[in-house]
């Protein structure tokens, strides 16, 4: 037990307020050691990393989720009360209403609802004189797709209001000061908006097409045969929202590779379905969108020398298990190839968790992330032609979030039939 390496909380604060993403995984890599613990008093906090603390991490006799999200994360990005803060039966049940969503009917729809508004917004891009912010335009993009998909009625003149709304939320989840405010507010806002379409929804007096997340959420019912809390339902419905306006961060990575690996872009112009897939994961796997995890020690256990009692934070290293050398192969490259020799393991690569999606918390909308990258690289490779103008295309690891500080400015954009 006296093996594993030790930092204190305040080197550890510091460490993850300068160095952000890779605070874990530096540290693993200066131990040469897969875990190491934070002297927190009267808390044991541990961090670890790779494929093997992921399968640990995901397994449900171990570990419990409820009590590790802060509240400060609940208030702004996830909303309180909502599925990531459940377990064991309650946990399963709610992510079976997600998942009842994720069917592969529903999933092409959005993915033709991103079509088309991928469509008008070349259009309107190439119609512009002047430049254009990629990931502002996404958002909304999204915004409009996701919008339409879920149920939720959006006026055009509300689309910029609301992505930025959204955007705000997941802005805020690393945030400190008036980003975290930003977020706070705009829970608030998003959640007022949503609750009254729930109200509306029950109340007959809005009616949205069955099989969307609206409809799902608003009259779905409880073991006992009561409806979801109108606020709960709120913020579940958000919850299929939100994180598609986020993947314009996926997005705009996956131009700044295109942009960086031109020989890239010319296979997936010429290339097979089989070509832009690895290359989505590779995107997936590379570029930085959640640092860690959290969880709480459900009864106590020994790993790799190390005692975990009841109720012990734990840290999964995200970016880190991204980047393991037991699974990865030149893991600081940008190599898309890499992934025609991936095992398919649900614990070495975890960009938006790990496990079973079913069972474990694992994004429900992993597949939906896929999919609008799928259409993004498409429309970026093969539909339009523009010019990367001179920018700052740098990206902060220590910002989470974190995207290019320019948001990847287009000019010259021209349509391809």
């Amino acid at each position: 037990m006296r093996n594993i390496p030790r930092i204190s909380a305040w080197s550890s604060a510091v460490g993850l307020a300068r160095e952000g993403f890779p605070f874990i995984y530096n540290r693993c890599r200066r131990f040469q050691s897969d875990i190491f613990e934070i002297t927190v008093p009267f808390m044991k906090v541990v961090c670890m990393s790779g494929p093997e603390a992921s399968r640990i991490f995901y397994d449900p006799e171990r570990f419990v989720r409820q009590g590790a999200i802060p509240k400060r994360i609940q208030r702004t990005l996830f909303g309180e009360h909502g599925v990531q803060t459940l377990d064991d039966a309650a946990h399963r049940r709610r992510k079976e209403l997600f998942m009842s969503i994720m069917t592969p009917e529903n999933i092409q729809r959005l993915s033709a609802l991103m079509h088309d508004h991928w469509q008008v917004g070349i259009r309107k891009w190439a119609a512009t004189t002047g430049p254009i912010v990629l990931f502002d335009e996404v958002k909304e993009l999204l915004c409009r797709a996701a919008c339409a998909w879920a149920g939720v009625p959006l006026n055009e003149s509300e689309v910029k209001q609301r992505a930025q709304q959204f955007w705000e939320r997941v802005d805020a989840f690393g945030a400190v000061g008036l980003r975290h405010l930003r977020g706070r507010k705009a829970r608030h806002q998003t959640e007022d908006w949503i609750r009254s379409l729930i109200l509306g929804i029950r109340e007959g007096r809005i009616t949205v097409p069955e099989g969307t997340s609206a409809y799902a959420m608003a009259l779905h019912r409880e073991p006992d045969g009561k409806p979801l809390d109108a606020q709960v339902a709120a913020v579940e419905l958000i919850n299929t929202v939100r994180p598609i306006v986020a993947i314009a961060n996926y997005i705009v990575f996956a131009a700044l590779a295109l942009h960086k690996h031109p020989e890239c872009r010319e296979v997936l112009r010429n290339g097979s379905a089989e070509d832009t897939e690895l290359f989505v994961q590779e995107v997936r796997r590379y570029y930085p969108f959640a640092p860690f995890l959290g969880a709480k020690v459900r009864s106590a256990f020994d790993w790799r020398n190390m005692h975990f009692p009841k109720g012990a934070m734990v840290l999964l290293d995200v970016y880190g298990t991204n980047r393991h050398p037991d699974t990865w192969e030149r893991p600081l490259e940008f190599w898309p190839n890499r992934f025609r020799q991936w095992d398919g393991s649900a614990y070495n690569f975890i960009p938006q968790g790990g496990g079973d999606h079913y069972k474990n918390h694992r994004c429900a909308g992993e597949w939906v992330t896929i999919e609008a990258l799928n259409v993004a690289l498409n429309y970026l490779t093969r539909h339009m032609e523009y010019t990367v103008p001179p920018q700052d295309l740098s990206f902060k690891l220590s910002r989470m979030p974190t995207y290019p500080r320019s948001g990847f400015i287009l000019s010259q954009v021209r349509e391809i039939k």
